[in-house]
């Protein structure tokens, strides 16, 4: 696979822009869009433009970087625009652990810098060095997580996915669909069944499309379908992203994991979540605690543009749901596997 041809996300030190792939446009069209401005940043995390838990917490280090870069003055000024910077991203979308992460380590950053005296340039100098610092990690922890993940994987092995947590969703390679890259690289020969992801459709419009980029057998299922493919195709494994882990192993993803998490415990199929170790949020002891995102009736109601049920309908429209940690057969991160009871110190 070719990351470079789309990887998710770009920042140019010399123009201070920061350029996204535009994933609402895929996969019928390859767009990307320059970012300048941190309204700009908070509509593209806001509305989908860029997406998945890894990814919008890069997007806001960056936002907040070059928000610091646009705002003259001194350490305090510095000060007051990160505070408006950090407060104003954080509203943009509230399940993802990894954006309010970014944003804490963004802040504990200048506050080192200040403490050290550093001037207003220097200052500015070192946070825009940590947001790229965030995102070369990223990158390490992905690879680190794919090579995990690959040793729990058998040759010739079908494999179920849901939503996108591939290089689109991450700085490269991905969570979930790293080891399957990985594995083609050393000849696995995987096949993998992809969830289309109701209601917008990440899993057909972006899985299947990476899929597909990097040479991967695949196969494009209605999620309604999960249960049938479980039963009678052979699945070796499934293969899921998280956007918020607590300690006890509960996770949140996107909208339809649970059911998925509950026919593989069914059917015995093992059940893999792929994150980086920021995603484990330390101060939840379970999922209860998880804000669940609701978003546009719109999404549900209508498909490209056009109405598929009735105009006066009443629409629930959760962007995430919650799999117990019971259900989970193990959360793999760039740390390692780690197995219930979860001890993820």
């Amino acid at each position: 696979m070719d990351e470079e041809k789309f990887q998710s996300i770009h920042y140019c030190h010399d123009s201070g822009c920061l350029t996204i792939i535009d994933q609402r446009k895929l996969p019928l069209q390859l767009v990307t869009v320059e970012l300048h401005e941190l309204d700009q940043i908070w509509q593209a995390i806001k509305t989908l433009q860029i997406r998945g838990a890894p990814a919008i917490g890069i997007a806001a280090a960056w936002g907040i970087a070059m928000h610091l870069r646009q705002s003259p003055g001194d350490a305090e000024a510095l000060k007051i625009a990160l505070n408006h910077a950090g407060g104003y991203l954080a509203t943009a979308r509230p399940t993802a652990v990894n954006l309010f992460w970014a944003i804490e380590r963004m802040k504990k950053r200048f506050s080192a810098l200040c403490e050290q005296g550093s001037a207003p340039s220097q200052i500015i100098a070192g946070m825009l060095a940590e947001a790229q610092a965030i995102q070369s990690e990223d990158e390490l922890m992905c690879a680190a997580i794919s090579e995990h993940a690959l040793e729990l994987l058998s040759p010739d092995m079908r494999i179920l996915t849901h939503c996108n947590a591939g290089a689109l969703a991450t700085a490269r390679y991905g969570t979930a669909l790293g080891p399957i890259y990985l594995g083609q690289s050393k000849g696995y020969n995987f096949s993998v069944f992809v969830d289309e992801t109701r209601p917008l459709l990440q899993g057909a419009r972006l899985t299947a499309w990476e899929l597909l980029q990097a040479g991967v057998t695949t196969t494009l299922i209605c999620d309604n379908m999960a249960a049938r493919v479980l039963s009678k195709l052979g699945i070796g494994a499934v293969l899921v992203g998280a956007d918020r882990v607590a300690v006890n192993g509960d996770t949140a993803n996107k909208i339809g994991t649970q059911g998925l998490a509950v026919l593989a415990s069914y059917y015995k199929v093992p059940f893999y979540v792929l994150c980086p170790s920021s995603t484990i949020d330390s101060r939840l002891l379970s999922g209860e605690s998880i804000e669940i995102e609701e978003r546009e009736a719109s999404e549900v109601t209508s498909l490209a543009g056009v109405s598929i049920a009735p105009c006066d309908v009443a629409v629930y429209n959760p962007a995430f749901d919650v799999t117990p940690g019971y259900l989970i057969t193990a959360i793999i991160t760039e740390k390692g596997v780690f197995k219930p009871p979860f001890n993820f110190a």
